[in-house]
């Protein structure tokens, strides 16, 4: 039993397909995200740009729920164009959002982590580990949540689990808004995010003390890996 666990972005895309196979499970999906989930699972609305509703909501839901037992941040936005093209209140709710909002829930679920001995697993992805042009928003608050996980792991050993998701592109609606530009193009591969969340689910079932770090799972044909 994977027990209460807490999704960031669970309404849509990664995090839905995460809360859906938590569900499947046997565990208990809790769900922040800008609107309610329309699979009916308990769920507060938060904007994770606002540090201190969304450490609002994460205690709201652990305290509803008995605890904690583990963490999965998968809410995420991106702002393609040049940085000199990209409104600065638009990038910097990038980095709020993706990386201030997973050390913002991530700090808040600490205490009932610790007493549950559970676990957190980031999301990341490939543009946090090879930058590319027109990015710039993206992977600078990817490249810090994998230096944040990194780092957290190393504080946390021995006491909560600490797992980094480093995803390629997925087929959900996260490319809709783009300009066609920056959209995949006709012939890209995409995983299927009830895949990747499959990944997310074995790496919280594992038995304490066993540790999944880091998961790298992209396409075989990704072009933002290698």
């Amino acid at each position: 039993m994977l027990g209460n666990i807490l999704i960031t972005g669970g309404a849509s895309g990664l995090g839905r397909a995460v809360a859906a196979a938590v569900a499947k499970a046997g565990g208990r999906p809790l769900v922040i995200d800008l609107a309610p989930p329309e699979d009916g699972f308990d769920h507060v609305t938060a904007d994770l740009a606002d540090r201190a509703r969304a450490e609002a909501a994460v205690r709201e839901l652990a305290e509803r729920a008995g605890g904690l037992d583990g963490v999965v941040t998968a809410a995420g936005i991106d702002a393609c164009g040049p940085l000199s093209d990209v409104p600065a209140d638009r990038w910097e709710r990038v980095v709020q959002v993706n990386l201030l909002g997973t050390a913002s829930v991530v700090r808040a679920a600490l205490p009932y982590l610790e007493r549950s001995g559970g676990r957190v697993v980031t999301c990341a992805s490939t543009l946090g580990l090879r930058a590319v042009g027109d990015a710039t928003a993206y992977c600078a608050s990817k490249f810090g949540v994998v230096g944040f996980t990194r780092a957290l792991a190393a504080e946390l050993a021995g006491r909560v689990g600490v797992t980094l998701l480093v995803p390629g592109g997925m087929d959900t609606h996260f490319f809709d808004d783009r300009d066609e530009k920056y959209k995949p193009g006709p012939d890209a591969r995409l995983n299927q995010p009830e895949d990747v969340a499959a990944t997310v689910v074995f790496a919280l079932g594992r038995p304490k003390g066993c540790e999944i770090r880091e998961l790298l799972v992209a396409h075989s044909t990704e072009t933002s890996w290698p």
